[in-house]
């Protein structure tokens, strides 16, 4: 995987930025590395507060490693017969949402789906034969946002 550095342009419009330089996550949290980042004429925005560190951990740590962000879904039906692909992309569909709007979403690009979402989407595959060898279409290396 590449190497790639943080940048503000990289952070979404309303992402939680952190403040916390105490906390002991820190220096490997994506939300703290992104407040980091923030312009100093920003003055105003969303933000995560003292109270989500409960317990020793912060209920939004979200790491700051880049990682493989999928879209697109042709390749996962490819191996299966017409009835079972479009059986396949109906479920897709109803567990990303209940329109089509966000499946197609994922499908063009338009939203990256985590390695989180990728596992269960391909769980979901799972029913009908084998995920060996099953990947989506384009794979971004990317930071998390979501």
């Amino acid at each position: 995987m590449e190497e790639r550095k943080l940048s503000f342009q990289d952070v979404p419009w309303g992402y939680h930025l952190c403040f916390n330089s105490k906390c002991p996550k820190a220096d490997e949290c994506l939300h703290y590395q992104a407040g980091l980042l923030a312009p100093v004429t920003m003055t105003a925005g969303t933000a995560i507060y003292p109270a989500a560190w409960k317990n020793g951990d912060c209920q939004h740590y979200r790491t700051c490693k880049p990682v493989q962000l999928a879209y697109g879904f042709n390749n996962l039906y490819r191996h299966l017969p017409s009835y079972l692909a479009s059986e396949a992309r109906m479920r897709i569909r109803t567990y990303l949402s209940s329109g089509m709007s966000t499946y197609y979403r994922y499908h063009h690009g338009e939203r990256l789906m985590s390695p989180q979402l990728q596992k269960e989407i391909l769980g979901i595959m799972a029913r009908y034969g084998s995920t060996e060898g099953l990947s989506f279409d384009h794979y971004v290396t990317a930071f998390d946002f979501t």
